[in-house]
């Protein structure tokens, strides 16, 4: 099976292209399914045989209610159920089986959550909370500007290059999930604050060695590489701190807040979901949920006969 899952990780990598995120979850979801079939002996480290063939729904099921009873969340359980279906449907392909015995399990039921997203008037508050005296908050608030005026996930802001932004048309090219690239305008409070970071990110290139410098990454950290998803959840994590009133959210919550203020002004859904690189529009129409929460509170406040 440890042949089988390698090319299947490969098939992920080199023909669907998927994200290194996404591609990570399938091993380790894949390698916990392996693992509970055969574990490994603890003294030799080795497996028993095990034959894919003989893996049926009743198999798949038992596994699914031990991560049930372990109280593992049941978007986690959702997420490896949707593993092994992908992994059957590539073995079938392979012609190594005939059959998928996960398309015969049922998804887990989920809570329908909301995105949690700011007002308008805490989304402009939380953005100037950075001290443009120093180049860190010069760099930290043309980050925040841009993920509020483009709605970009945080690892396709990390992937940006400076030639990817059209500074004199505003637009940027983005890069989102397998690759699919889109244009994503932007407004002049974000030019302006990447124009500020611009003028001292030369700085930051400096601290980095001539040979580990990535000179084409738009946005840097203070060792002159390129910014991580990880740097930018501990960036908001600190002006969260600093920011009173503003409570549990995440760098994502800057995307929620794009795309619920647009729909909110009167945006069409379409648009949105092409500016938000969502590949169906079922999973942009979430916001229409969130503007009807929006939408009731207004009526209860104001309706006389509410």
């Amino acid at each position: 099976m440890e042949q089988l899952l390698a090319q299947f990780l490969e098939h992920l990598r080199y023909e669907r292209n998927v994200s290194e995120h996404t591609l990570r979850n399938y091993a380790i979801d894949l390698a916990q399914f392996h693992e509970h079939l055969a574990p490994a002996d603890p003294h030799t480290g080795e497996r028993r045989a095990l034959d894919i063939r003989q893996i049926d729904h009743i198999t798949i099921r038992e596994w699914l209610s031990s991560l049930h009873t372990a109280q593992k969340k049941k978007t986690s359980i959702a997420r490896k159920l949707a593993a092994l279906r992908t992994f059957f449907q590539f073995l079938i392909r392979e012609g190594v089986v005939e059959l998928n015995p996960a398309k015969l399990v049922s998804t887990p039921r989920l809570e329908k959550k909301l995105p949690n997203h700011l007002s308008v008037e805490d989304a402009i508050r939380f953005i100037e909370t950075p001290d443009l005296e120093t180049d860190l908050g010069k760099r930290d608030r043309a980050i925040l500007e841009f993920l509020y005026a483009t709605g970009v996930r945080v690892s396709e802001l990390t992937k940006l290059n400076i030639r990817d932004v059209d500074f004199r048309n505003k637009m940027v090219r983005v890069q989102g999930k397998r690759r699919k690239e889109r244009i994503v305008p932007f407004g002049d409070p974000a030019l302006h604050s990447l124009l500020n970071y611009l003028q001292v990110r030369s700085a930051f290139l400096q601290h980095a060695p001539i040979a580990e410098r990535e000179s084409e990454a738009l946005f840097l950290n203070y060792q002159g590489t390129r910014i991580t998803t990880r740097s930018v959840g501990r960036m908001v994590d600190k002006y969260i701190v600093q920011c009173a009133g503003i409570h549990n959210i995440s760098p994502h919550a800057l995307r929620h807040s794009f795309a619920t203020h647009l729909l909110d002004s009167g945006a069409d859904l379409r648009d949105i979901q092409e500016l938000l690189g969502h590949a169906r529009l079922s999973t942009t129409q979430i916001y229409t949920h969130v503007s009807m929460e929006k939408l009731i509170e207004v009526y209860d406040k104001s309706h006389p006969k509410a």
